[in-house]
């Protein structure tokens, strides 16, 4: 029944506009069965194929590549490619009518991808590189470098490290120059100016000449550098206990759960992938650097999401153990006062009325007439939650370095009482343990400072730009070496007979690290040890315990 008649039946003009679209569902539908024969019917409707066309272009005028009109260098005789997801239209080749666009000759073969053009003399952007999701250590990072024990540390040997990164939105239309003086200032400029000549910068895979280059969307840099790790305790990181689910581990104070800041191989998960070949592991909960105790991971993505479902609706017991300064009450005391982060890049917090609400439970076990241990039951999880209630409660951690500072002045911060801004307080933290060489403790380190941290200390890893320009000539001749020095730290570590002393410093020393140069006292290991431990964690199904520390003992005496 054509429109025509279909009108004649109809009486009701409520029905004419559900008419007039069955009508034009039905040209719908016999054009789609018509077009692949008759060419002068496709050519009535802009193409599919073409519309994807121009998705696709899009993107590509925002990295630059094609802005304005792109240089033909097409092959003479041949038509000019179109836009990736194009199908060739059937015929010889030649343009198709009213489309405006010249179709390929040929379709690309599978496997194969089309060169993207750009504009004469304008930098050509690859496309992103496809990441793999969820955890990605692996032997090839465990195998970067090896450690050494010495005067109960363990060390990490320096090694070549390579920092990769995709360019941010922000960094777009900003130089290389910009990004560096901004957002990387652990090395002063003349060090990345050295580091351009020895050739250890690149941009997509290609070294790069100049500094002032502007980076585009989906740059990839890459930065090669002499990496130095903090020492940690020599402590080892003990199994609890292991099963097809999840590993448990007794973790020793000073050692960080993961990769961050300086600390990578020093960091718990390297430890077990490199010395118990443990891998892929989950972390379920996360412990400060400087608390001891059970640490559990999950083996696969489903059982951490099963875990952290129960986190989520308050069903993991945790128990905690601290020794605390004075002589805490005998009675459970109870601390509900909220918490606010002053610095999350200095990692400090305090109590606020505006910060997140928080409650831990507080019970003494013992007092020996100078420090008391307590037990401690955090009914929520927020960042430094047990330090900063006990600091309230006027009864700070024995040793915790940040909290029982007198940078918070003289009631050292009891009862929320600090009488100074903010950004006093983190200065005055800064300069404290600037002074003692322990930035690790704010997880800092020198170049992380900014004017408004310190004032008065200059970073010990500023050099000038004489000594660094002398330094370029002997960097350029270790080009190969920047490369290879990675295996070869490996072949050192596997065997160690094979190199002399002399040759295995020389591989440990690089003429562009400022860290080489630089001479630092080691930290004695009982300063490496804070006064809180994970004792106990508990969930459905599951209990683990840590053995208690010695100095929670009851005859434990200050030294």
């Amino acid at each position: 029944m054509n429109c025509g008649r279909a009108v004649m039946w109809l009486t009701g003009r409520r029905w004419l506009s559900v008419l007039v679209q069955e009508c034009l569902n039905l040209r719908r539908l016999s054009f789609a069965g018509t077009s692949g024969g008759h060419k002068g019917r496709m050519a009535e409707t802009p193409s599919i194929e073409a519309e994807a066309a121009s998705e696709l272009r899009a993107p590509t005028q925002q990295n630059g590549d094609t802005g304005g009109h792109a240089t033909d260098e097409r092959t003479p005789g041949r038509p000019e490619p179109a836009g990736a997801g194009v199908e060739p239209a059937p015929g010889d080749g030649k343009p198709a009518t009213g489309s405006g666009e010249q179709a390929p000759a040929a379709a690309p073969g599978p496997g194969k991808r089309k060169k993207r053009r750009g504009a004469t003399g304008e930098r050509i952007v690859p496309p992103p590189k496809k990441r793999r999701a969820g955890v990605s250590f692996g032997d090839e990072h465990f195998a970067e470098t090896s450690y050494y024990f010495e005067g109960g540390l363990r060390k990490v040997r320096p090694y070549y490290f390579d920092f990769q990164t995709y360019c941010k939105g922000r960094w777009v239309g900003h130089s290389l120059l910009h990004v560096f003086s901004t957002e990387f200032r652990a090395q002063p400029l003349a060090y990345y100016e050295a580091a351009v000549r020895a050739g250890r910068l690149h941009l997509n895979e290609e070294p790069v000449q100049d500094l002032s280059i502007v980076l585009k969307d989906n740059d990839f840099l890459r930065n090669t550098v002499h990496r130095h790790e903090p020492p940690v305790t020599a402590e080892p990181v003990r199994l609890l206990a292991e099963n097809e689910d999840m590993v448990v581990v007794d973790k020793p104070s000073s050692i960080p759960v993961h990769p961050c800041g300086r600390f990578r191989h020093n960091t718990v998960i390297f430890i077990l992938g490199k010395e118990h070949q443990l891998k892929e592991l989950h972390p379920l909960h996360r412990l400060d650097r400087l608390t001891s105790g059970v640490l559990m991971f999950a083996k696969t993505a489903a059982v951490s999401e099963r875990i952290h479902e129960q986190v989520r609706d308050r069903q993991l017991e945790k128990e905690y153990v601290c020794r605390v300064e004075g002589e805490f009450p005998t009675e459970e005391v109870t601390c509900k006062e909220p918490i606010l982060v002053v610095s999350y890049k200095v990692g400090v917090c305090r109590v606020d009325t505006r910060g997140k609400p928080c409650e831990t439970v507080f019970q003494r076990l013992s007092y020996n007439g100078h420090s008391s241990v307590v037990r401690c039951r955090p009914l929520t999880g927020r960042t430094h939650q047990i330090r900063v209630h006990l600091q309230f409660l006027g009864h700070p951690i024995l040793n915790d370095p940040i909290y029982n500072s007198v940078a918070w002045g003289p009631s050292r911060g009891r009862g929320g009482h600090i009488p100074k801004t903010d950004e006093e307080l983190l200065r005055d933290l800064v300069a404290e343990h600037q002074a003692k060489q322990s930035l690790d403790v704010l997880d800092l380190c020198e170049g992380d400072l900014s004017p408004g941290l310190s004032d008065t200390i200059a970073p010990s890893s500023e050099l000038g730009k004489d000594c660094l320009e002398e330094l370029t000539a002997s960097a350029q001749k270790m080009d190969g070496a920047v490369e290879a020095a990675p295996q070869d730290l490996d072949k050192m570590a596997l065997a160690p007979g094979n190199a002399t002393e002399t040759d295995a410093v020389n591989k440990e020393m690089d003429p562009l690290c400022a860290e080489c140069r630089l001479v630092r006292q080691d930290p004695l290991p009982q300063d490496l040890v804070m006064f809180l431990h994970a004792l106990r964690y508990k969930g459905p199904g599951f209990e683990y315990f840590s053995p208690m520390p010695a100095w929670a003992q009851d005859d434990w005496q200050e030294d």
